[in-house]
């Protein structure tokens, strides 16, 4: 067994305040990386300019981040921070403006390389320093070392091979706030899926286990905030952003399964956000589960059937169902993919993915 996550991280109230001396420490100019609306609208981009001006530290702004961040939009954020000079990275947002940080400081630390840098395995993955502020309670990057990016030639998204963990993870729930009510439910979903796909995995041990079920408890605490059966509470964000960082503490030792893999071809082709293209197969992959495995993951949930949860997740994410060219595409797409398929913990051949990808038709 092992676990490893050598980010520090601190969870609180004002968060980003209480920890701007270690943020300032970490260099002189930095590169806050956002998308273009929700990172102003939160307040974080306002916490972390305040705590950066407090210790007197420069730092400059690219707020173009889509989701899904595609390989260019790195290289022309690389390119930024090269011609100001910075010399660490803030990554603010969900978990497209967060992977994208990754991706940045790694490129901005080998500035002489080109893109294709970034898919190179062997290579050496140092990066400017990096600080990162979830704003959403699913993606968990902030805690992991992956840095999933849209690559457009093959109409698909892929993790770059370069594990980068950032140093310092930021997490207040006040954040999730002003999130509107679709982003709290696919981002939710999105961390019970890497729960779920981190707990039904062969390499998963003690140590995920630990994590998972705790993930799994207090996720499990905000149901019906999500459900719209009562308001959210302080507790009830502090509660969704702490799951979604046990789910990334969860994934970042032992991987993503294939939920995920069939996400990514839906989400390139169908525009579906990650979160709800995730949950849309987790149905199908817990009904193909050991029962023992599918039954803890069902119980540690709140939930009592597979069904249950698919009924919640239609309540949350809409009950549309993709065509079957595109399930028979993102079938073919991970049929390719074996190290993705090794982490299933029962046969997966190909009839077995197509029982999961149909299983809701």
């Amino acid at each position: 067994m092992k676990f490893f996550m050598p980010t520090k991280l601190y969870q609180e109230s004002d968060c980003v305040a209480r920890h701007s001396a270690e943020i300032a420490a970490l260099g002189s100019r930095a590169l806050i990386v956002t998308g273009r609306h929700s990172a102003k609208a939160n307040g974080a981009y306002a916490d972390v300019c305040q705590a950066l001006d407090r210790a007197k530290i420069a730092h400059v702004l690219f707020d173009e981040v889509e989701q899904n961040p595609s390989i260019e939009t790195v290289m022309k954020a690389r390119d930024f921070g090269v011609e100001n000079g910075v010399d660490f990275v803030i990554g603010i947002g969900g978990g497209s403006p967060l992977d994208a940080a990754k991706a940045i400081a790694l490129m901005i630390k080998h500035q002489d390389q080109d893109r294709s840098y970034l898919y190179q395995k062997g290579a050496d993955s140092s990066t400017l320093p990096i600080v990162e502020v979830p704003t959403t309670c699913g993606t968990g990057s902030e805690v992991t070392p992956v840095s999933v990016l849209t690559i457009h030639a093959e109409k698909t998204k892929g993790s770059i091979p370069h594990k980068i963990f950032a140093d310092y993870a930021l997490i207040d729930g006040k954040y999730l706030k002003s999130a509107p009510a679709s982003v709290l439910h696919n981002t939710a979903i999105d961390a019970l899926a890497h729960l779920w796909e981190a707990l039904i995995n062969i390499d998963a041990d003690d140590y995920t286990h630990m994590c998972v079920a705790e993930g799994l408890r207090v996720w499990k605490r905000s149901k019906a905030v999500l459900l719209g059966e009562r308001q959210a509470t302080d507790e009830d964000f502090a509660n969704l952003m702490n799951a979604s960082s046990l789910a990334g503490m969860s994934i970042a030792q032992v991987g993503t399964t294939v939920p995920h893999g069939l996400s990514y071809p839906v989400t390139y082709n169908q525009h579906m956000p990650h979160g709800k293209a995730v949950g849309y197969f987790q149905a199908g992959y817990l009904a193909e589960a050991d029962a023992a495995d599918r039954e803890e993951a069902l119980t540690l949930a709140g939930f009592d059937s597979v069904d249950d949860y698919q009924n919640f997740y239609e309540a949350l994410c809409g009950s549309d169902k993709l065509a079957d060219a595109d399930l028979e595409y993102a079938v073919d797409v991970l049929a390719g993919k074996p190290d993705k398929l090794k982490k299933v913990p029962y046969t997966c051949d190909r009839e077995v993915l197509r029982r999961i990808a149909f299983y809701t038709k």
